[in-house]
């Protein structure tokens, strides 16, 4: 059994924000799939047949910073491994169009990764990270004291019209990679994908 979770924030105000691209990718796998969510697991969950694989499918509705306590009640119910568990992720050190696969790390500042590193008590298991990129900067001394409020803005920004193509091909790109880690195919899909 493979667990996919899309991080995000509920509530129509977010579901189209940088901060939740990955509720968009864990909806187009569903979509793919013919999968239906519904409320367990302080979230939105489905389950499905993947390639053969059993493959649950998470949305945490307990807002991003944290979203531990959703992935925590899921993965303690279903007894999930590390290695089997993997967090799709907006990252802002990423330009949008980039995608990581890593098997571990640190929460790099993101809150919803923090969150789950405490839920857990550790921090093996997957992670796809799908960049957003970073606020313009400004170079004024005023700027810089505004820099947390710009980030906060940049993620709870929707995508601009002439990122949507982007964002397509990045959640296409997105979505095969998450194939290939079902399979187990790690390797493969890194090679593939880290462009």
């Amino acid at each position: 059994m493979k667990v996919i979770v899309g991080l995000g924030n509920p509530g129509t105000q977010y579901a189209e924000t940088r901060h939740n691209i990955g509720f968009l990718l864990v909806d187009l796998l569903a979509e793919t799939h013919n999968l239906q969510f519904r409320a367990k697991f302080q979230g939105l969950w489905t389950e499905g047949n993947v390639g053969g694989e059993r493959v649950l499918l998470l949305k945490p509705q307990t807002f991003m910073n944290l979203s531990g306590r959703s992935v925590r009640d899921l993965t303690n119910f279903y007894k999930v491994r590390g290695e089997d568990l993997l967090i799709v992720q907006d990252d802002m050190d990423l330009p949008l169009g980039k995608i990581r696969l890593r098997d571990q790390g640190s929460a790099g500042g993101h809150n919803g990764i923090k969150s789950i590193l405490v839920e857990l008590g550790t921090e093996k298991f997957w992670r796809l990270k799908l960049g957003v990129g970073r606020p313009p900067t400004r170079n004024s001394i005023s700027d810089s004291q505004n820099s947390n409020t710009s980030v906060i803005n940049h993620v709870l920004s929707s995508f601009a019209e002439d990122e949507l193509t982007l964002l397509d091909d990045v959640l296409g790109r997105a979505e095969r990679a998450t194939n290939l880690w079902i399979k187990g195919e790690t390797s493969r899909a890194m090679n593939l994908y880290h462009r």
